[in-house]
């Protein structure tokens, strides 16, 4: 595996390897040529240099299925990142897979795919059960949230150690009318980092914007899934997460310019 010392970590989602399986195997999953593997595709991108791989068990299972969490989590070589909404029968399936990590994500039947973060600050109860569930298990519990301060300041109170920031406003602004997008995700991790939380951040990100979303101090991991999946069918998908390593490679460097640039002004 092609594995570096570099700080900005990378968790690939696989789930829309599963959607295009399930587009005509859905109602046979045994079918020798059920295809294209959930698994051989973990794999390829392991060997690409990968840190983790993220799937998302939905309720109307639309895409990944409970089969493909159990087989990953016993086959992978990296960690898993499991996301979920918070309901008591995905919480009991995480609780037998043992994923390294789960992120609590929101989750609406009728969407196509996540449009939003968690509502932390306004969460009932049961948001606290299921994190201390989890941290009880000996998962790291990371919460999906919108890059608004009450929200950061609210998932710092939950127990959980990470947060993902939801980059989707900031990915799909244009370069002038996305700084205000980048300016919320520059001031959330810097809440984020300074309440102790580990800052993850995903949705949308491609090859385009990485380098405008490197200017987000403190980030730990980007979680990329339907870019790389999309540059896949073209190049391989993993090539296209060499070329999306490489450019991250480079977090540092930037962050670097930023803190210099800062100081001297």
């Amino acid at each position: 595996m092609e594995k570096s010392s570099r700080t900005l970590k990378l968790g690939v989602n696989i789930d829309h390897v599963a959607t295009l399986r399930q587009a005509r195997y859905a109602p046979m999953l045994n079918s020798p040529n059920a295809e294209p593997c959930v698994l051989a595709a973990a794999h390829e991108v392991e060997a690409a240099g990968a840190d983790s791989i993220t799937v998302h068990l939905r309720l109307d299972r639309r895409h990944i299925q409970d089969r493909d969490v159990f087989e990953l989590k016993e086959k992978i070589h990296t960690k898993m990142n499991l996301e979920m909404g918070n309901t008591q029968e995905i919480l009991n399936i995480a609780l037998k897979v043992k994923p390294e990590f789960v992120c609590l994500v929101p989750e609406n039947r009728r969407e196509v795919t996540t449009e939003g973060g968690l509502n932390v600050f306004n969460a009932d109860t049961s948001l606290n059960r299921t994190i201390d569930t989890l941290r009880d298990a000996g998962i790291r519990v990371s919460l999906f949230v919108d890059p608004e301060p009450k929200q950061i300041e609210a998932a710092a109170k939950t127990g959980a150690k990470m947060i993902e920031l939801h980059t989707g406003a900031f990915a799909n602004a244009d370069v002038i009318g996305g700084e205000k997008e980048l300016a919320d995700l520059i001031t959330a991790a810097k809440i984020g980092h300074e309440a102790g939380l580990q800052v993850n951040a995903g949705h949308g990100i491609t090859v385009p914007n990485l380098v405008r979303l490197m200017q987000v101090p403190h980030m730990a991991e980007l979680n990329i899934g339907h870019h790389l999946v999309a540059r896949g069918l073209f190049s391989g998908v993993g090539n296209a997460v060499r070329e999306m390593l490489s450019l991250m490679s480079s977090y540092d460097e930037i962050q670097c310019a930023l803190s210099a640039e800062s100081s001297s002004t």
